[in-house]
């Protein structure tokens, strides 16, 4: 008998679980999968890298073993998503974890693509619908699902949800579904309007809390740098990007329009990167994400649209641009890191005007976040707060040690850091700097992003 058997599910799962790599529940599995296995109403609090997206699907998916092969009308389980890349996220766990079941077909609905693919698949049988609730609810108008025989709503990161404006979308969605059904709500916090979502949809819910801090457990090193300016935060950047030991990077920006302008002056520094915002299509962003994954571009600009439900494994650092507006999207970026227990660096500058929001993100996390500097690149603005050690001193156990771990302090090519000189491997542009060609083929799937 596996772990997950004597969680009660059932063994058919055993031998897609292990090609998966996924040998042991994690934390939130072990609490989660028995309550749904009894059909309990549940809301749980897990961030992000905690392997809840394997905590709803699987007890879901059990519902089909066993059946009736014959097929009724519209999905049996429904989840909802925030985000395009975090449906297609979930969508994929639930085809490859139903890979040992006899029938269990999944189709993913969300805004952005073309209707014609989509009503296609909807014309057909399938028994699991992942969407994003703006996309379904114009399907639903539509009048091609039938929601009649949906046995489990699931409602993935919540609180995002709500934060996006999706609440009325929800609501009525849900107005359509049987009232005999089993409603799952997970969730990055706990927030009022996530409580208030959960009385009008639940029925007596069970509830389970998985530690919050998802960076604790996961192994990244989180460092924070002031800066005084727009211009003293890209030499920072450009320092770190020229260490070789980094793999891929991943850097936040508050907004599109930051976001396209950074990819592009670091394309032109001579950095294969591509750009990743809401206003781009769907089908660029997913051939940024496929790039990305190929390996055929090292740093990857995004808005907070790529915090949840990107999954890119040899992502070694986060780089938080712009500091985040809501505390618990910290850890969501950041946990784009140190993925699949991998190690991981999370640097995020700070300026006067961020004091405020970093507090809020150390009161989130329960700790401070280190202060570190580059020796010579020391900010004039110092106001001390949340500091581990005193401002300008450098980070002495990374000091001069190139690789995967960032060096604070003296690092690797710090003594040409801010004077505008390029590092060696940054003096011809790369084979795949501009990776609009590259649109062909497709990215293999990791355990990362339903296992940890």
């Amino acid at each position: 008998m596996t772990q997950f058997t004597a969680l009660g599910l059932d063994p058919a799962f055993d031998t897609t679980l292990a090609a998966l790599g996924i040998t042991e529940p994690t934390p939130v599995q072990t609490q989660a999968i028995p309550i749904l296995l009894g059909r309990r109403d549940l809301i749980a609090t897990a961030p992000t890298g905690t392997g809840k997206t394997a905590a709803f699907l699987l007890p879901a998916m059990q519902r089909m073993i066993g059946t009736s092969p014959l097929r009724l009308a519209g999905p049996r389980v429904l989840v909802l998503t925030p985000t395009r890349e975090l449906a297609q996220q979930v969508a994929k766990a639930a085809i490859d974890f139903g890979r040992a079941l006899p029938r269990c077909r999944t189709v993913c609905i969300t805004g952005g693509e073309s209707y014609i693919p989509q009503n296609k698949a909807l014309a057909g049988s399938y028994d699991i619908l992942v969407a994003t609730p703006g996309r379904l609810m114009d399907q639903m108008k539509t009048g091609r699902i039938v929601l009649t025989n949906l046995e489990v709503l699931v409602l993935d990161e919540a609180d995002r949800m709500l934060d996006m404006g999706f609440a009325d979308d929800v609501l009525a969605i849900a107005n359509k579904l049987p009232k005999e059904r089993q409603t799952v709500c997970f969730t990055a916090t706990l927030s009022d309007d996530v409580q208030r979502m959960s009385r009008q949809l639940q029925n007596n819910p069970q509830t389970i809390a998985v530690a919050k801090l998802a960076a604790d457990r996961l192994q990244i090193d989180q460092h924070v740098f002031y800066v005084d300016d727009i211009g003293h935060k890209r030499r920072l950047l450009d320092h770190w990007l020229s260490d070789v030991g980094i793999n891929q990077a991943l850097v936040f920006t508050s907004t599109k329009v930051a976001a396209e302008e950074l990819a592009a002056s670091l394309e032109a520094d001579g950095h294969a990167t591509v750009a990743l915002h809401g206003d781009l299509p769907q089908k660029h962003r997913t051939r940024m994400m496929n790039v990305m994954r190929r390996g055929q571009a090292r740093i990857l600009v995004a808005t907070d649209v790529a915090a949840r439900g990107l999954d890119v494994p040899a992502i070694t650092h986060v780089f938080n641009f712009d500091l985040p507006k809501f505390a618990e999207d910290y850890v969501h970026r950041i946990g784009r890191t140190g993925r699949a227990g991998a190690s991981g660096t999370a640097i995020s500058f700070v300026n006067r005007n961020d004091i405020q929001a970093l507090q809020k993100i150390e009161r989130f996390l329960g700790h401070k976040v280190t202060v570190s500097s580059v020796t010579g690149m020391e900010a004039r603005f110092k106001p001390g707060v949340g500091s581990s050690r005193p401002v300008g001193k450098p980070a002495g156990k990374f000091a001069g040690k190139p690789g995967s771990k960032p060096a604070f302090g003296k690092s690797a090519g710090a003594g040409r850091a801010g004077t505008g000189q390029k590092q060696p491997w940054q003096d011809r542009k790369p084979a795949h700097a501009t990776p609009r060609h590259a649109d062909r083929g497709s990215s293999r799937g990791s355990r990362s992003g339903y296992a940890d």
